[in-house]
C-alpha cells in the first residue's frame, strides 16, 4: 500500500454519517451543491422542479432518513432512503462532493441504507440514476444492484435498479 492509499483511509476513517433532518443547514448546502452538479453534468440540465423529489416528510423517521457525511465537521455527502408501507425502499439523493470522492463514501452510504432498510423489515432496495452519472451505475453494479424496469416516472432517469437484502429483525 502506497502512502497515498493509507492517507485516503486515515481521511476516510474520520467521516461521520449523522441522521439529520433534511432542512437542516448540511442537508440543504449537499442538496444544493447536488442539484448544481446535476445541472451541470445532465445533458439537459436539471430542473428540482420537474424532478421527483421526495418531500421532507419522506426522508424524515418514521418514513424515511436522511443522512449527511461529515469530514473534520464540514458537509462532503448525503444520502436519503424513503420507508414506504408499500413499496421497497429507495435510495435518494446520493451525493459525494468532488473533493471526498475516492474515500469510499458512495459504499458506505449504501451499506448504511441498507442496513438500515434490513432492520425495518426490507427485502428489496431501489434507486434510479441517469445516464451521465457513470460512476454511480458503475458503483451500483458492484455492489450487488440488477437493472430492472422502469418502476417511476422520473424524468431524470435512464437507469433503475434493486438489490434483494436480507430482512433484519430491529435492534
Amino acid at each position: 500500500m502506497d502512502g497515498a492509499q493509507v492517507d485516503r483511509l486515515r481521511i476516510a476513517a474520520t467521516v461521520t454519517l449523522d441522521d439529520v433532518d433534511p432542512d437542516h443547514p448540511d442537508a440543504q448546502h449537499c442538496l444544493r451543491s447536488y442539484f448544481t452538479e446535476l445541472q451541470e453534468r445532465f445533458e439537459t440540465g436539471f430542473d428540482p422542479a420537474r424532478s421527483l423529489l421526495p418531500d421532507a416528510g419522506e426522508l424524515r423517521p418514521p418514513h424515511g432518513l436522511f443522512l449527511v457525511a461529515r469530514l473534520r465537521g464540514e458537509p462532503v455527502g448525503c444520502a436519503g432512503l424513503k420507508l414506504p408501507v408499500d413499496a421497497p425502499a429507495e435510495v435518494k439523493r446520493m451525493w459525494v462532493a468532488p473533493q471526498a470522492r475516492g474515500l469510499g463514501l458512495g459504499r458506505r452510504f449504501l451499506t448504511e441504507l441498507e442496513t438500515r432498510a434490513a432492520r425495518r423489515g426490507f427485502d428489496t432496495l431501489r434507486l434510479d440514476t441517469n445516464k451521465a452519472l457513470s460512476a454511480a451505475i458503475g458503483l451500483y453494479g458492484s455492489y450487488g444492484f440488477q437493472e430492472v424496469t422502469a418502476f417511476n416516472d422520473e424524468p431524470y432517469a435512464h437507469h433503475w435498479f434493486e438489490k434483494r437484502i436480507t430482512a433484519a429483525p430491529p435492534e
